[in-house]
């Protein structure tokens, strides 16, 4: 970045608009901090020195790190529109992420896309999205919209389009797809999604230009990677537990490699637990020295995306920075944007969206076996999204078995409404009622899991009348968070969001529900991530890459 504009103010000879001094500042270049102050003028640093400022402000020692940044995330994950979350996040000393809108893009194509950009306008955190590449995740699925090549090329020249986003359909990358070639050859920048991809198939992979991974789940899988020169972001969101197993991997030598990134993250973990400073703290509770989790959640992710605007309190780079505490555990105290304290301004309402709801009249719930076989049961694990294909003789008439813990999970078409497809999970460990949501990766149809026949059918039907949600229903009493906006996100603020999920929470208690069933259940239906999902056609083999029947052939 060039600033002839800035060229007298930075030789000290124009007063910068403020000075701060007496400040211990860090430095990720170095990792090391110095007592020094700083000028900042029209939200830009000036650098450190001995400069007169129209504003001096007394930082009394405070430590200070250049802002925070999320180097993948989906906003939509939040359930709050854009200005909610940069409202809410902002308070955790996060000033930039890098967000895949393709959430609501397989909802309502590039109309959504455009949605999302425009109400990032509205917030100061300053959002960087990224194309969506797979809309939808796989050419099997079909949710309400689909993004083409032609489609991206109107977005390669846009404003705070950072790149290409996730290219989840490796089997198109392995398979020389055509369409996915045309879209990986218009952005510089492309993000990879390679869970469990190893060897020459990863070489294949990498050489296509994919430069980073945020779906590693062990050392060995992120070492392998980083050796091969990707970018690796160590990911912690509220199902999606992967930090402590991944930590060990950074070094001095990689750390520029290496990154934080939430990816989903409900509203209400974002207030319990926090963001980027939630992941900086697990880290250091793991093992990580401070100055290399300080310069993963600032310069990183900014090298990652080329952009050299951000991510240091250097001359001509943004003025972005947080305020910590002096103790062992990391907090945020304030967050300055471009040089200015940021001030909560409050609630506003967004821009609605128009979108497709329509639930099938008919849903069917009956097994379609009658005697003992072995059914393909999706077995969900506790703190990943990845299942395991769970082989196990089971009667039809014996279901649910709570025993056993293995329930029907059934995902409605909520476009067309003409589909259904019924599966068997393992692991909620739900001894009555049932849930339901209009969230289920990435398609968004509907899919709800239950005790009962009845309940599944009642915690859909609630769906149906609110046009999307998260819904619970038991003991013959229901509630819904009501998702107006694509299904998927609410047009409350965080506040009021948190309050309906602390609701769903509660009324869950007397199911025997896990923690987090809702995000459990939303990534049922993901295509992408090994071993077996549940979709609107059934059960669905990732491995093999295909639709299977529930039960084993003999």
């Amino acid at each position: 970045m060039i600033h002839k504009d800035l060229l007298n103010a930075a030789l000290g000879n124009e007063d910068a608009d403020t000075v701060f001094f007496n400040a211990k500042v860090f430095s990720p270049y170095t990792c090391r901090w110095k007592k020094t102050s700083f000028a900042v003028k029209n939200g830009i640093v000036l650098g450190e020195g001995n400069y007169t400022g129209k504003c001096e402000t007394d930082l009394e020692g405070s430590k200070v790190l250049p802002g925070l940044s999320d180097a993948h995330v989906h906003i939509e994950s939040s359930l709050l529109t854009p200005r909610e979350y940069g409202r809410l996040v902002l308070k955790k000393g996060t000033t930039t992420v890098f967000a895949d809108p393709h959430e609501i893009a397989n909802v309502a194509g590039v109309k959504g896309i455009k949605y999302m950009i425009s109400e990032s306008r509205n917030t100061p955190l300053d959002i960087f999205h990224t194309a969506p590449s797979c809309v939808p995740a796989t050419n099997l699925d079909m949710g309400g919209a689909s993004v083409t090549s032609s489609d991206l090329l109107t977005f390669s020249e846009s404003e705070n389009i950072a790149g290409l986003g996730e290219m989840m359909n490796y089997p198109g990358v392995l398979s020389g797809d055509d369409e996915v070639y045309k879209k990986l050859r218009i952005f510089d920048v492309v993000d990879g999604h390679c869970p469990l991809l190893s060897g020459k198939e990863l070489n294949a992979y990498i050489m296509q230009g994919i430069s980073s991974d945020h779906e590693c789940t062990s050392a060995k899988e992120a070492g392998e990677k980083l050796e091969k020169g990707m970018y690796i972001m160590l990911r912690e969101g509220s199902t999606e537990k992967n930090l402590k197993d991944l930590v060990s991997v950074v070094t001095p030598y990689n750390v520029s490699k290496c990154m934080f990134a939430t990816d989903d993250r409900h509203a209400d973990t974002l207030i319990r637990d926090g963001h980027i400073d939630d992941c900086i703290r697990k880290a250091i509770s793991c093992g990580l020295k401070p100055e290399l989790a300080y310069r993963m959640a600032t310069l990183s992710p900014a090298e990652r995306f080329g952009l050299t605007d951000r991510g240091a309190l250097s001359p001509g780079r943004i003025a972005d920075f947080c305020i910590i505490d002096d103790s062992d555990e990391f907090s945020v105290l304030e967050t300055y944007k471009s040089g200015r304290q940021v001030k909560d301004t409050g609630y506003k309402e967004p821009e609605t969206i128009d979108y497709k709801f329509k639930v099938p009249e008919n849903i069917p719930l009956d097994i379609p076996q009658k005697t003992m076989a072995k059914a393909h049961i999706a077995g969900i694990i506790k703190g990943q999204i990845l299942t395991e294909n769970i082989l196990k003789e089971i009667k039809p008439d014996e279901i649910p078995d709570f025993r056993n813990d293995i329930l029907k999970c059934v995902v409605c078409d909520r476009y067309r409404g003409i589909k259904s497809g019924l599966g068997l999970v393992h692991g909620f460990k739900m001894k009555k009622g049932a849930i339901a949501s209009s969230v289920s990766h990435d398609s968004h149809n509907i899919i709800s899991v239950g005790a009962f026949d009845e309940d599944i059918l009642a915690s859909v039907n609630l769906l149906k009348k609110s046009g999307g949600g998260m819904s619970v229903y038991v003991d013959e009493k229901g509630f819904i968070l009501p998702l107006e906006c694509g299904g998927i996100m609410s047009y409350k603020s965080y506040d009021e969001v948190n309050e309906d999920i602390t609701k769903l929470k509660e009324i869950l208690k007397s199911t025997g529900c896990i923690k987090n069933p809702f995000m459990y259940l939303s990534f049922l239906s993901l295509t992408v991530i090994p071993e077996i999902r549940i979709t609107e056609r059934g059960v669905f083999d990732v491995s093999g890459f295909r639709d299977i029947p529930l039960f084993q052939a003999e």
